[in-house]
């Protein structure tokens, strides 16, 4: 499952850094989906920044500085991924 959770408003190419302006939390180790016209992929956050400040968690309404693993676009949007915990089966 998926919740949107911002979108994507400035790409820095050539460090490889997506500015996301948030509408829900973020927190590192968070798994997150980028989807666009042009672009589709998973990945973790393992790095955020808040004004040069690596941060461990982010709350809506923020804008966050977060290295991505592939090229992004502006207006992209951003999902995290929700793992849902499967019940054992008796």
């Amino acid at each position: 499952m998926e919740v949107e959770i911002g979108r994507v408003t400035h790409y820095y190419s050539h460090i490889g850094v997506a500015v996301l302006c948030l509408t829900d939390s973020l927190k590192l180790g968070d798994k997150i989906h980028f989807r666009g016209h042009s672009t589709d992929f998973i990945q973790r956050v393992f790095s955020m920044e808040v004004e040069h400040h690596g941060i461990v968690w982010v709350k809506p309404g923020d804008d966050v500085a977060v290295k991505v693993s592939q090229p992004v676009h502006v207006h992209d949007m951003v999902y995290r991924v929700v793992e849902e915990e499967m019940e054992p089966l008796t």
